[in-house]
């Protein structure tokens, strides 16, 4: 199911024995678009400090509870590597806590993991990747979404909004759509309207100058299919979002 990032924030986050605080935001890479890490607030239990989890630890979610179940202890999280979310995340961070929690190594391939015990030949390679990976301190695709919510959106033709949310697929946490709010920019569109482009659709993103460039015109934003964010993303919406732009669909 597809789900608003702003609504998951707030989300419980609980360990095998107990609760450690909430879903504060989360970080992505914008080569792939998905989400690699749920950054958490933890409140009194950990006075100061939040802490990343990675999808690979999380159980399936109660969303009638609002709450992110976790394979990790107390303890765990608590003697984990610990991060500072307000600087960049470097590769040798997150090889740390991929090391320390053994989760895979995401950016060596799917599944590759550090060597545990008697080294694969598989594991021998993420490991290779992990430290070669290492060698540039900041990791330059892994954002936060808070972050990005606000950076302006740059049609071919100018500017025509911000970034408001962003929506994400539960099951495989990929990021399949930013949500865009046209309502600014020298009066075009009066009123505004929310609408959706998905990650193929964006040429790059630029950090300094805090903008999304997109390969769209402004009047294929004006005329595309309006997003209703009280509603879910269906498939039916989808399929009339990428017919009105001939774009493959990525669930083909």
């Amino acid at each position: 199911m597809l789900r608003s990032v702003k609504k998951l924030q707030g989300y419980k986050i609980k360990t095998t024995d107990g609760e450690i605080g909430k879903a504060h935001e989360f970080y992505f890479d914008d080569k792939f678009w998905t989400v690699r890490y749920l950054v958490v607030d933890t409140g009194n239990w950990l006075p100061g400090r939040q802490v990343l989890i990675s999808p690979f630890s999380l159980g399936k979610p109660n969303w009638t509870e609002n709450t992110f179940p976790v394979n990790l202890s107390e303890e765990q999280v608590k003697n984990s590597p610990e991060i500072d979310t307000d600087m960049p995340v470097s590769r040798k961070m997150e090889t740390e806590l991929a090391e320390y929690y053994g989760w895979p190594v995401y950016w060596a391939g799917i599944g590759a993991k550090l060597p545990g015990g008697v080294p694969t030949e598989e594991q021998d390679e993420a490991k290779q990747a992990a430290e070669k990976a290492m060698e540039s301190d900041v990791n330059p695709n892994l954002r936060r979404t808070r972050e990005v919510i606000d950076y302006n959106i740059q049609a071919v033709d100018g500017e025509v909004g911000h970034v408001e949310d962003f929506i994400l697929e539960d099951n495989s946490w990929i990021i399949r759509y930013l949500v865009i709010d046209t309502r600014v920019w020298l009066h075009w569109l009066p009123g505004g309207k929310k609408i959706l482009i998905a990650p193929p659709w964006i040429n790059r993103i630029d950090w300094a100058e805090s903008k999304v460039y997109v390969d769209l015109n402004r009047d294929n934003i004006e005329n595309s299919p309006e997003f209703d964010p009280m509603k879910p993303v269906n498939r039916d919406y989808e399929v009339l979002l990428y017919d009105y732009y001939g774009r493959p669909k990525y669930w083909l």
